[in-house]
């Protein structure tokens, strides 16, 4: 007696739920983001009001968060179905999606060493732009002020730079008490004070002696910052690129298997 075997393709299980386990994660961690931003939002009252979204005159954290946050969702819901249910539009969807983005960071990293000078003009603008409303949003403030502080810098290539914003500015008539001053960020810390100042910047611009601050931009503090780890940022940008490739390869994969069942039927 003769036994035929009859080899079928068939999608692999291994690769279907290598891409479901791949992409649950990005799902969760997206509903999170957006979950984060509009709680952010309701603590600012801007869900209860949102003609305030369009009022900030600088970054306002929060939108980086929310976009961020869908495109992580979309794309990890996306993955997850396309290989949960076999559908090839989905993933189609999302090998593209992924494509396209590694794409704009390969594009945006040359540019950036093409015309440094430039970019470093737009970043110094920004920067600028963001100082002029750092009392307008919290989430701005808290930014501007971890930066300042985790770079020991103040404003975007001086301390005067915060002339810019209305209350700390050393011209016109306003009584304002941070006139001429600088955040509490651009302070040295004072290992010897258990408790932050968050007076220490008053009035620091109008004295002739400004040791008890930051006198370096932060432009300038990010130029030198980058040299030094540089190698640290190749790591990171290779592992998001490899962590791309996996999903695009597990991806194209399963499009492959799926289409080769539906042929052979």
């Amino acid at each position: 007696m003769y036994y035929y075997r009859y080899d079928n393709p068939e999608v692999s299980c291994c690769y279907k739920y290598l891409m479901f386990s791949y992409n649950i994660i990005f799902w969760l961690a997206g509903a999170a983001f957006i979950a984060i931003g509009f709680w952010a939002w309701s603590e600012k009252g801007v869900l209860l009001d949102l003609t305030r979204v369009t009022q900030l005159h600088g970054f306002d954290p929060v939108w980086l968060v929310l976009v961020v946050g869908g495109v992580t969702f979309i794309l990890g819901f996306a993955g997850c179905v396309g290989a949960l249910r076999e559908n090839i539009c989905l993933l189609k969807f999302f090998s593209g999606v992924i494509g396209f983005i590694f794409f704009l960071e390969l594009t945006v990293a040359v540019l950036a060493v093409v015309f440094q000078s430039q970019v470093r003009e737009w970043i110094n603008n920004f920067f600028l732009q963001n100082i002029k409303g750092y009392r307008d949003d919290i989430d701005l403030q808290n930014l501007i002020d971890s930066l300042q502080k985790m770079n020991r810098c103040c404003g975007a290539q001086e301390p005067n730079d915060w002339n810019l914003n209305v209350y700390f500015s050393c011209n016109g008539t306003h009584q304002s008490r941070e006139k001429c001053g600088v955040p509490f960020s651009c302070c040295i810390p004072d290992p010897a004070d258990s408790v932050l100042n968050t007076q220490c910047g008053y009035d620091v611009r109008n004295q002739q002696e400004v040791s008890s601050i930051f006198v370096r931009g932060c432009i300038v503090a990010l130029e030198e910052w980058l040299p030094r780890n540089l190698y640290t940022v190749a790591f990171i940008f290779i592992v998001i690129s490899l962590l791309q490739m996996v999903g695009i390869y597990l991806a194209r994969t399963l499009i492959a298997d799926i289409e080769k069942v539906k042929f052979s039927h």
